[in-house]
Parts: structure tokens; C-alpha cells; sequence
């Protein structure tokens, strides 16, 4: 009996310490497991805009990171860095690096960027956008990995077109490729300055020339020609006109040039005649005239008398050009020959015009009766401005 309960003893004894021991390992287990989730640290994690409140044992800003299975690139934003020691209520900043292609100006290259849109990343190329830039994709537009971002800057350009000056601010490099960006139509006849295939740069002057070709009808008159003939029943310094002259008519077609409106050139390209031209007849006459007194004439030789003077050429109409006397006035444009009635001034007889010199009585006129000369000068204009006057002559031999 005493042993079976020694025994029985024995037993609880055990049991009892059986159970004592898996308590207290239950309980060092809440208490490690307490102590090691009280111990962790509260950091802040924003990822691409999204906060995590994330409680670590890590004690870097990287093992944070790596907890969270994030793989992190060199190009990567971090803040604070990847080996800085955790602290508590510390907020982490992580920003993915994507891989951007970007075309400036023709020059292309691979870019790491944490832009989110392209006006950001323009502004970390230091790239500072226009109005007239051309970029695409849009500056808002959102980066994505390996997007091509293509950009132009606008440069100035003179303008003349159509009566206008004007800057242009264009992205073209040739000047076709600027006019049809401007919608600037050429004619068939237009032309550019300088040549559609030449590059353009800064301040480049492009002119647009618009030309027209139209043709131009001009009439025209046609002077008539005189025609002398000579005729024996008519004195000798005497004419009449058998025919009146008559101006012909005539149409020319130029083929005319304007650039920007202004005329360039005038080419004559054909002749219309409309109405011929008729010649003016006149008869010459040939006959001589009456003896006349020679010598001892009715003017004094010596003394100084007032005769009506008028003034002749050469080609005045009806004129032959050579005198009574046979003196050629168109070869000698310089002879001092006066038209006189010879009843009254001899032929041959050397006359002084006060003022004017000695002439030589060598030509008569039908309109040449008495106390009247006509002077030969060879310049029309002053035969004009001559006129009719008074002058005071003499007879020197």
C-alpha cells in the first residue's frame, strides 16, 4: 500500500512538472514574440506618390527598401540616401527611374529621368519651351518607359510676301518646307529668294516674288512722210502742197513682266497695222523768176533799214535743204545764209544783221516780198523761239 502511493507520488510529481515546463516556454514565446514586435520602428514609405507606414527592424533606408521588394537602379530617386540609419516617424522617398528617349534638335540620346510629365523633363534638360517650339508628345503628357520625346526650337525668319514684312518664328529647315508650313502657294510664274531647296537659319530673309505676265495692246500713231517733186509751171523758191498728209495707225503687242505689281520688262511681240499712212505731196518750183535788179537795189548800201525777220531749217516742211543759190544748208549746218526778195536785196550781197553778224543774201521764199528776210539757224527750238521780229540790217557789199 505505502509503496503503490510512493509511487503514485512519483508520478504527479513529474506530470506536474511536465506542464510547468511547457507553460513557461509558452510564455517566453509571447513574451519574445511582444518584445520583438514592440521593438520594430514606424518609417513612412512613398512610392510613386502612394504613403505606406511600414513598422521594420531594418536599419538602413535600403533594407527598408529591399523589405519591400523593391529593386532599386542607380539612376533611382531615394531620399533620404539608401545607407542612411532608420529613425523614428522617418519618411522615405522613392522615385523610379524610367528610360526616355529624347530627339533635340535632331540629336538623339537615352535619358534616365523621375519626371512624371515632359514639361518636367524638359525642365531637367534645361530646356526652356516656346510658344513656337515644336515638341511631341505634348509637354503634359505623362512619362513612360521608353518614350521618344522628339524636340525643335523655333527660330526667326524675315518674311515678304504679298505686300507684307513680317517675323515668322518656324521650325523648317528648308525654305519649301517653311512655305508650305505658312500655306504660301506659289504661281506658275512665282519664284522665292532664295531657292526652295536652301537651308534656312536665324533671320533669314525669304521673299516671295509673285509674277504676272499679261499683254499689253498700244495704238500707236504713224507719221506721214513729205514728198517733194519738183515742178517747172511753179517759181523758182515757190511751193504748193499737192497732198495732205494723213497719220496711219498702228497696234503693238507687248508682252509685259510685273513682279510684287511693278513692271519688270516690256517686249514687243507683234505689229497690227490698222490705217496706213499717206504721204504729204508737195511741188517744189523750178522756174525761174523775172530778172531781177542787180546791184541797184532799192536799199542803200551802207545804210541801216528795219526789215521783218523770220527764222527756217534745213527740214522744214516742203524744204529741200539746199538753196537758190546751191548752197547745201544740211551738210553745212553752219552757213550764215539769209532768204531775202531779191528785188530788194540782191543775191550775193553780203548783209549785217545788227547783233547777229554778216550773212550772205544766198536763198528766197514765196512769203519773202520786200522788206522782209527769213535767217537760216539749224536748231529747230531756237527757229521756234525766234519767232517773228524786227531787226536792223545793212547792206556791206
Amino acid at each position: 500500500m505505502t509503496q503503490w502511493i510512493k509511487q503514485r507520488i512519483s508520478e504527479f510529481s513529474w506530470r506536474k512538472f511536465a506542464v510547468s515546463s511547457v507553460g513557461l516556454l509558452t510564455l517566453m514565446g509571447i513574451l519574445s514574440f511582444v518584445i520583438y514586435e514592440v521593438t520594430k520602428i514606424s518609417v513612412t514609405v512613398e512610392v510613386e506618390n502612394e504613403l505606406t507606414t511600414v513598422y521594420t527592424h531594418a536599419s538602413t533606408v535600403g533594407e527598408v527598401l529591399e523589405e519591400r521588394g523593391i529593386d532599386v537602379n542607380v539612376h533611382d530617386y531615394i531620399e533620404p540616401s539608401e545607407n542612411t540609419a532608420l529613425a523614428e516617424a522617418m519618411n522615405i522617398v522613392y522615385i523610379p527611374a524610367q528610360e526616355v528617349i529624347v530627339n533635340v534638335e535632331n540629336d538623339e540620346r537615352t535619358v534616365w529621368t523621375i519626371a512624371s510629365t515632359v514639361q518636367e523633363l524638359m525642365d531637367e534638360l534645361g530646356i526652356e519651351v516656346t510658344e513656337y517650339d515644336v515638341i511631341e508628345p505634348s509637354l503634359n503628357e505623362n512619362i513612360v518607359g521608353n518614350m521618344q520625346v522628339n524636340y525643335q526650337s523655333a527660330f526667326p525668319i524675315i518674311l515678304f510676301s504679298d505686300g507684307e514684312e513680317k517675323e515668322v518664328w518656324t521650325t523648317s529647315t528648308t525654305v519649301a518646307d517653311f512655305l508650305e508650313r505658312e500655306n504660301i502657294v506659289l504661281g506658275e510664274l512665282d519664284r522665292v529668294e532664295p531657292s526652295m531647296e536652301d537651308v534656312l537659319e536665324s533671320e533669314t530673309e525669304v521673299n516671295v516674288v509673285r509674277v504676272e505676265k499679261v499683254t499689253d495692246v498700244v495704238e500707236e500713231s504713224v507719221d506721214f512722210a513729205t514728198v517733194t517733186r519738183n515742178d517747172s509751171s511753179i517759181e523758182r523758191g515757190s511751193e504748193k502742197v499737192l497732198q495732205s498728209g494723213k497719220e496711219g495707225k498702228i497696234k503693238k503687242h507687248y508682252e509685259v513682266i510685273f513682279e510684287n505689281d511693278e513692271e519688270v520688262s516690256r517686249e514687243l511681240v507683234k505689229e497690227e497695222i490698222v490705217s496706213e499712212s499717206e504721204d504729204r505731196i508737195v511741188a517744189v518750183g523750178t522756174k525761174d523768176p523775172a530778172p531781177t535788179v542787180s546791184r541797184g537795189s532799192n536799199v542803200p548800201a551802207g545804210e541801216w533799214m528795219t526789215f521783218n525777220a523770220t527764222a527756217y531749217t534745213a527740214y522744214c516742211n516742203g524744204c529741200s535743204g539746199t538753196t537758190y543759190t546751191g548752197i547745201n544748208l544740211r551738210e553745212n549746218p553752219d552757213a550764215k545764209v539769209i532768204a531775202v526778195d531779191p528785188n530788194v536785196i540782191p543775191l550775193g550781197s553780203r548783209v549785217e544783221i545788227d547783233g547777229w553778224g554778216t550773212y550772205l543774201a544766198a536763198d528766197i521764199g514765196g512769203a519773202i516780198k520786200g522788206k522782209k528776210i527769213d535767217i537760216f539757224i539749224p536748231d529747230r527750238d531756237r527757229v521756234m523761239r525766234f519767232g517773228r521780229q524786227n531787226v536792223r540790217i545793212r547792206i556791206v557789199d
